[in-house]
């Protein structure tokens, strides 16, 4: 027997037997008392004293994030008891503080009651035209303040909004708008080109574009300005009000299957940002510049959500830019800024400037920032606190790293026993990335600093442990595994690979699966596959992403079959640049002259993938993309210009 079981239990017995006998009138048992007490504790401070005192030094963490986080979870309840909705939280911030700034945007003030009347507006354009409650309208609009106010708008009836990623065209495009099954589409008049392409091939999509410099639209489309000059601003009236948890809109994310994915966002979902409001600390005297495309999860939920539901006036830029950064956070005084890494990264690697520390920012909050420039990042531009997220938009494993740990994607709180936790990271298959099972046939918790794949516990009824999964039922069924640590429990897979420290602070380290992220993006190399075979004559292809020194996420690489050397590289980077947004497209190509598409495929990817696209190891040709309509051959030297970061792309 253990030592320290025998001590456990002899004090134990000790313990009990002189506590009767001081009960009994024997005072002098008390020491002996204190002596057994002492007998009982000493085997479990033997045996957990360094966990004892990590928890003790995580203390102050853990109650902070607990007490946020029951605030925030105690206003969730309210709004899931009285059914509210993204609308109706805002109708009442409008009616109590009407002139309070929701938006800035290139110098104009958008307040609540501006926003509001907007919305009303696009309500009664659409109910007028006979949508109701179910019916979904795509939106294809660069940062501004109307494209809050039209999701928004198009919610007080119930209208599902499907936000479209403004750099899709063609097949991406089609796709996206077919599997949302979209009765509309608004659109801004620089994105005509784009609408056009496709018309024909959807044609039943109705069109509303709106005008900036034309005077008239072309016939088949309709004039949103105009319709929205001859609608009503008052509240709309519906026969059948939205509720908690009808769907709000629907955001697109890239997956393992191929073309994007549409995940379900309903109110009770949206109304989550009331969470990480609460653990960042916001003021409703912050100002917050959110630079992040509102059609993705960070900028559309997060950074919109901030404004509408509690009122923290938001600075809005159509597109990120290194120079105006800093310069808008100075000029709009800004207290909170948001980031994804490879923004960090572009303002890291800008000329210094006087701008860079004459900000008023208190906080950063994003994701992606690289544990390697965190440091320096701070340091330069003197930014007290940087807040980590981990999450997605389909997903409920969602953390966040409240104290800034360096490179810590988020935490779990060590005083909560981790059966508790909403979270975990367990163990997988290192090839094939399943869960690995115990004899019990239950999947098996990772250990501190034991790779794994994350997973988020299904709860029902729980809007932030639901999963609502994608428009397409058999995805959503790959995302989730079942007998997770009880017999009939339900968990989601995020697909990444995390470890945790003894603290609780957990790293991000790979994603697994057919995406890689680059520029901020999730790149479907099922998609790019597809787009890339058919530019070049429908040879096999293999897409994968590859690590570059100094840079964020995997660039794109291609693997394509051409024995006879007839790819004609300047039609596929013209094809490429056509078809596919900037981010998707393979920055490098590797010719082969054959590819095993065999059992063993995955394998070879993954060789392929290690090898990367060093010339001197690599018998294969090479080549690297210079601008968007050029390949050229890496050569050694080229390739030191590459990895030393002199090379930019």
């Amino acid at each position: 027997m253990d030592i320290r079981l025998l001590l456990l239990a002899l004090g134990i017995i000790g313990a009990m037997v002189a506590s009767v006998a001081t009960r009994l009138g024997f005072p002098g048992f008390n020491k002996i008392a204190q002596i057994f007490l002492a007998l009982v504790l000493l085997p479990v401070l033997c045996r957990f004293h360094r966990k004892l005192y990590i928890v003790c030094k995580m203390l102050p963490r853990d109650v902070r994030f607990l007490y946020r986080a029951i605030r925030a979870e105690l206003e969730m309840k309210v709004q899931r008891r009285n059914n509210m909705t993204v609308a109706k939280v805002f109708k009442k911030r409008v009616e109590s503080d009407p002139h309070k700034p929701c938006f800035i945007f290139e110098d104009r003030v958008w307040t609540n009651s501006d926003i509001n009347r907007y919305s009303n507006q696009i309500a009664s354009v659409f109910q007028k035209a006979g949508y109701v409650k179910g019916d979904a309208v795509a939106l294809m609009m660069p940062n501004r303040p109307e494209y809050a106010a039209v999701w928004l708008g198009l919610g007080k009836l119930g209208v599902v909004t499907a936000l479209i990623n403004t750099n899709l065209r063609l097949q991406s495009l089609i796709h996206c708008l077919r599997i949302a099954q979209v009765k509309s589409i608004i659109y801004v008049e620089e994105y005509t080109s784009a609408i056009d392409d496709i018309k024909d091939t959807v044609p039943g999509i109705v069109r509303y574009k709106v005008l900036s410099k034309s005077k008239t639209c072309e016939d088949g489309v309709h004039d949103l300005n105009k319709l929205l000059s001859e609608a009503s601003i008052e509240e709309p009236v519906v026969d059948v009000e939205p509720s908690y948890r009808d769907r709000l809109m629907y955001i697109y994310t890239s997956g393992t299957t191929g073309l994007p994915k549409v995940a379900i966002v309903p109110n009770s979902r949206y109304l989550l940002a009331v969470l990480p409001f609460n653990l960042l600390g916001l003021k409703p005297d912050d100002i917050l510049y959110n630079p992040n495309p509102l059609y993705h999860t960070a900028g559309g939920i997060l950074g919109v959500g901030f404004a509408i539901l509690k009122g923290i006036p938001t600075v809005l830029r159509s597109k990120f830019s290194v120079t105006a950064y800093w310069t808008d956070c100075i000029k709009y005084k800004c207290t909170a800024a948001q980031y994804i890494g490879e923004m960090c990264r572009y303002l890291l690697n800008s000329p210094p400037r006087p701008e860079d520390t004459a900000h008023s920012l208190r906080l950063m909050f994003g994701n992606g920032m690289r544990p390697q420039i965190w440091s320096d990042f701070a340091e330069r531009f003197k930014i007290n606190r940087i807040t980590e997220f981990y999450g997605s938009s389909e997903g409920n494993a969602n953390i966040v790293n409240l104290d800034g740990r360096t490179g810590a994607v988020g935490f779990v709180p060590l005083i909560v026993p981790r059966v508790f936790h909403p979270v975990a990271i367990i163990r997988v298959n290192n090839d094939t990335y399943e869960p690995v099972r115990g004899p019990n046939g239950l999947c098996i918790r990772a250990n501190i600093n034991e790779p794994g794949m994350l997973i988020g516990l299904i709860k029902e009824g729980n809007a932030s442990r639901e999963f609502n999964g994608y428009l397409d039922r058999q995805a959503s069924e790959t995302k989730i595994i079942e007998n997770v640590f009880v017999k009939g429990d339900k968990a989601f897979l995020t697909g990444d690979i995390l470890i945790e420290d003894e603290c609780g602070y957990i790293y991000y380290k790979d994603r697994v699966g057919d995406t890689f992220k680059w520029k901020g993006e999730n790149v479907s190399t099922a998609e790019v596959e597809g787009i890339l075979s058919s530019i070049a004559d429908l040879r096999d292809v293999i897409v994968y992403g590859v690590q570059v020194p100094g840079m964020e996420g995997r660039a794109g690489m291609a693997a394509i079959v051409d024995p006879d050397s007839l790819l004609d590289f300047k039609a596929l980077a013209e094809g490429l640049e056509k078809t596919l947004p900037a981010y998707a497209r393979p920055i490098f190509l590797r010719i082969v002259k054959e590819l095993e598409i065999t059992g063993t495929f995955k394998l070879k990817k993954l060789d392929l993938q290690k090898e990367g696209f060093d010339p001197n190891k690599i018998k294969d040709k090479v080549y690297f993309l210079s601008g968007s309509k050029e390949y050229i051959e890496i050569t050694p030297e080229l390739y030191q210009e590459i990895i030393s970061g002199s090379k930019k792309f």
